[in-house]
């Protein structure tokens, strides 16, 4: 391994232009691929001296090396960094790793446990690494929405939010995962998500991240409504204008564009019926976006669209530049000198002309072109099929000729591959259901030169600049009784440009707490609630959004709780969740899906939270053969008294599971219990957390009897899930009902 001093180069800017235009045209050499996009974020690279061919017989194979990935590398300061999934059985996790990029030596892993989530197996880690040159760190979004960032000299954690359980998260069955994106001080998410007040309507929305300290800034929700939650559009950085974008597909099937410091949103463009799974490509002012699904105006899948940037508003109508009728439903194009490299759903690439969208050849090069997208660099395109083809392709006036073709197979048929082809320092790297690849010349030296962190930057705002917008920092926070934050408010002009910080005048609605300044101190006999804190700066205000949960034990009977609504601290996760009355008492309904996905969770405490029980009555109801599953969650960990079986294919009956993973069933194991509908029953489920596993026992029985001493079923997990908020799950398609919830620590 070659030893290297990790080095942290400044921003490079040219004030007031659109620098990504400028890049595009070859004017600046970057030797790092950080992000999946590349160094230009258009799918292109400044390299030169590419190999035209490889065999995987070893023809240019400089090194491959043992590693599950569907997702496309990040290469920065002489390392390859790439997630994918490991471990076989109960040892299944989710893995980021990072290797030499000279010769493939493992510098080190980290293996993350999976749970809550119906992503399957095979569809773990499907999104993109993003790494940060400036700070050294990995960001990684995770199949369940675990998000993590990690040193990348060491694997070590720098900091975590569980999108999941503090924001309602939504993963889908598809895998589909977005990619983040590290923008100046910023990371962005993206996800479909409900949680709780005005986020409680299931929808697609963007988080900013502080990507030091994992402070949330804003969030901004650009969709009045979503038609999946199972998207993959990565946000694309512009500057449009003198004006800072994030500019992403969503799950509504629009393509929006907010400020990038304050999440305000600036325009939207309705492309598609469905969501939207590829990324935008930004030229100077023009948005170029593709989709797959059902389009709008015409009885037909997929188009390719170039929109004018500078709108606002709803620009559907009066933005459209050119379309051209191409699907492309998953690969995001490839951009380089004034042509648009499309590859569609079946295979094909299209060259376009990127100032009229006119066609100037196609051609083939796989069957399946679901994969994240190509890559052009030395005057060749690099492609990839989902069926394992890596594809070569020199574009020519006319037509575009294929110089290589490899097909990559695993166990005698064709190997997985989903992402795209990395570039930099004269290499191709890239991942497979087989393997990590390094292509390149053996005679050519390894150079790991790094190159500048390119960057938008506009013109600064005045520093007597009238002040439009304000954002409060942190927009979010989870306390626990007795405990205060700090806020703070900053200010920016019409462009989005950052003013500097204000002072505010501060009150707080709903919240038994108060302020002192800027100060919010929680009561210290609060009981769980949420509310806002307002800041008031001239005639502009702002809120802050803030959940009270407190520390152990908690115990909730509904009988505060309004009919018709549920506990304010809970958090919704899309199904509804109402208080009812039944035989003379509140309760907690779920009810069946008016969209017919009937399987959801919800949470009641901290993410922090461990080492604890989680006790509530529990009745399911019938309808003809429909019986449900219903239970409770402990720290990640699942226990359901089923009748259907927690995914397609399981035996219907009587059961207890425990599981923590619906889709991989990782440590599953039941325990026939012969439950009746109308009935109501006592269920218990504790995790006890030992030095190298955890104990995760359930017990039920009939709520009129005594408890019984024995634990009805038992399991012990070597890969412990070491905290996490309890919380209560159910598959409906009949009534659930819960009562007198408690969660106690642990004696």
């Amino acid at each position: 391994m070659t030893n290297r001093t990790t080095r942290r180069l400044p921003s490079l800017s040219i004030l007031g232009l659109p620098i990504l235009g400028l890049l595009a045209a070859g004017t600046l050499a970057a030797a790092d691929w950080p992000n999946w996009r590349g160094p230009l974020r258009t799918g292109a690279s400044p390299e030169t001296g590419l190999i035209e061919g490889w065999s995987t017989a070893g023809e240019n194979v400089l090194w491959k090396v043992d590693f599950v990935g569907r997702s496309t590398p990040v290469v920065f300061d002489g390392k390859v960094c790439v997630n994918g999934r490991a471990g076989e059985d109960v040892l299944r996790q989710e893995v980021v790793a990072c290797f030499d990029a000279e010769d493939g030596e493992k510098l080190w892993e980290r293996r993350f446990t999976v749970y809550h989530t119906s992503v399957p197996w095979t569809r773990v880690a499907w999104a993109n690494l993003a790494a940060d040159p400036e700070t050294g760190t990995l960001f990684a979004q995770g199949a369940a929405g675990l998000f993590t960032v990690l040193d990348a000299d060491t694997g070590e954690t720098v900091w975590q939010r569980n999108l999941i359980e503090e924001f309602g998260f939504m993963e889908g069955y598809g895998g589909r995962t977005q990619t983040p994106l590290v923008d100046e001080d910023r990371v962005v998410v993206s996800f479909s998500n409900t949680s709780w007040g005005e986020e409680a309507r299931p929808l697609h929305r963007y988080r900013a991240f502080d990507k030091r300290t994992g402070e949330l800034l804003w969030v901004s929700t650009p969709a009045p409504s979503q038609a999946d939650k199972n998207t993959q559009s990565t946000p694309a950085p512009a500057l449009i204008g003198g004006r800072r974008l994030v500019v992403a597909g969503n799950g509504g099937g629009g393509i929006y564009a907010v400020e990038a410091r304050t999440g305000r949103p600036i325009w939207g463009f309705q492309l598609s019926k469905r969501g939207i799974n590829t990324s935008v490509v930004v030229d100077g002012t023009t948005v170029y976006a593709t989709h797959g699904e059902e389009n709008l105006d015409q009885a037909t899948l997929g188009r390719v669209v170039a929109i004018d940037g500078t709108g606002r508003g709803d620009v559907t109508a009066s933005h459209e530049i050119w379309r051209s009728p191409v699907s492309a439903g998953y690969a995001t194009p490839a951009l380089h000198d004034g042509t648009l490299y499309v590859l569609d759903t079946s295979g094909k690439v299209h060259a376009l002309d990127a100032a009229t969208g006119a066609e100037r050849w196609d051609v083939r090069v796989g069957r399946i072109g679901r994969t994240y997208g190509p890559t052009f660099a030395d005057g060749k395109l690099f492609t990839t099929d989902a069926t394992g083809r890596v594809g070569i392709v020199r574009p020519g006036d006319g037509a575009g000729e294929v110089l290589d073709l490899e097909a990559i197979e695993i166990e005698g048929r064709a190997a997985e591959m989903w992402g795209s082809v990395a570039i930099a320092y004269g290499r191709l790297y890239f991942t497979t259901e087989e393997g990590l690849y390094c292509l390149g010349d053996p005679e050519r030296p390894f150079a790991p030169e790094s190159g500048p962190a390119l960057a938008l930057e506009e013109t600064p705002a005045a520093p007597d600049g009238a002040a439009v917008t304000l954002s409060v920092r942190p927009y979010e926070v989870l306390l626990a009784p007795g405990e205060s934050v700090t806020f703070r408010v900053e200010a920016f002009d019409d462009l989005g440009r950052a003013l500097g910080p204000r002072e505010a005048t501060w009150s707080v609605a709903d919240l038994a707490g108060a302020m002192d300044g800027a100060t919010l101190s929680v009561a210290a006999d609060a009981a769980d609630h949420v509310g806002t804190v307002v800041a008031r700066a001239g005639e502009l205000e702002v809120k802050a959004r803030v959940r009270v949960v407190g520390d152990l034990p908690m115990a909730e009977d509904f009988e505060a709780v309004e009919l018709g609504s549920r506990p304010a601290y809970m958090m919704a996760y899309l199904a509804v969740w109402t208080v009812e009355e039944l035989e003379g008492e509140k309760v907690l309904r779920k009810g069946p899906s008016a969209i017919k996905i009937d399987r959801h969770i919800t949470f009641l405490g901290r993410p922090d939270h461990h080492d604890y029980t989680i006790s509530a009555d529990v009745m399911g109801t019938t309808d003809g053969r429909q019986r449900p599953d219903m239970g409770l969650i402990n720290s990640g960990y699942t226990a359901e008294l089923q009748w259907q079986g927690s995914r397609p294919g399981q035996t219907p009956g009587p059961k207890l599971e425990i599981r923590s993973w619906q889709a991989g069933l990782r440590m599953a194991r039941t325990a026939d219990y012969d439950w009746q509908p109308g009935v109501w029953y006592r269920m218990a489920l504790t995790v006890t957390q030992r030095e190298d596993d955890a104990l995760i026992r359930a017990k039920v029985w009939p709520r009129d009897e005594p408890e019984p001493e024995a634990w009805t079923l038992e399991v012990e997990d070597p890969l412990p899930i070491r905290s996490g908020s309890a919380g209560l799950s159910a598959y409906s398609p009949v009534d659930v009902y819960w009562d007198n919830i408690e969660v106690t620590p642990n004696p």
